[in-house]
């Protein structure tokens, strides 16, 4: 009876997604916005990257806010011809301290990117951090807008970040928060290869 009772609810579940899946039937590109105060926004967005290197699709890797320290995605990353990538040089902005040079330097960065959103080639664009550059102000938030809006059609975004705006937001497609339950961090567990870097 109890099987009985499962199968026909699995069913319905099933015809239940199939129609979803049937309803959806729009491609174009979209763009993911992954925010929130926990970790995993940009380890998300490293994985939508294998994920279309994997369809042999060219991708696009920006980075606002880049320590001196290689991370494993970045020693796995630049030997793949199918990646270019721009990052901004003065690596986090607390230990430049330096508002004006760091504000240069994500406007030089910028200019890459919108290269990259401007071109047909591309298939994927993922701009890591760049919400914290709206935030401090380095950035024109219209600017980013414009480009996202008139970037080629088929082309994905994903963009990585705290505190995304309200434009940000309302120019996603999907938008995901990561909450920050636990951390190793504060229990004063030091950045590990292979997890943190």
């Amino acid at each position: 009876m109890m099987e009985n009772s499962y199968k026909k609810r699995m069913q319905r579940k099933k015809e239940h997604i199939d129609s979803r899946i049937e309803e959806a039937n729009i491609d174009k590109g979209i763009v993911v916005l992954l925010t929130g105060n926990g970790k995993g926004k940009s380890s998300s967005a490293m994985g939508m990257i294998c994920r279309a290197l994997g369809y042999e699709m060219k991708v696009a890797l920006v980075r606002f806010l880049k320590g001196e320290q290689q991370t494993g995605e970045d020693l796995f990353l630049d030997s793949n011809p199918n990646v270019v990538s721009a990052h901004m040089e003065s690596g986090f902005t607390w230990n430049t301290q330096d508002q004006e040079l760091d504000k240069k330097l994500a406007n030089e960065t910028w200019l890459e990117a919108e290269k990259f959103l401007a071109d047909p080639e591309i298939n994927l664009v993922v701009l890591d951090e760049i919400t914290y550059m709206i935030n401090y102000n380095y950035l024109d938030e219209k600017s980013i807008l414009k480009a996202l809006s008139n970037r080629p059609e088929g082309q994905h975004v994903v963009i990585t970040g705290r505190a995304a705006t309200e434009g940000i937001i309302e120019a996603s497609d999907t938008v995901s928060e990561v909450k920050d339950v636990k951390h190793a961090f504060r229990a004063n567990i030091r950045a590990q290869k292979g997890i943190d870097l």
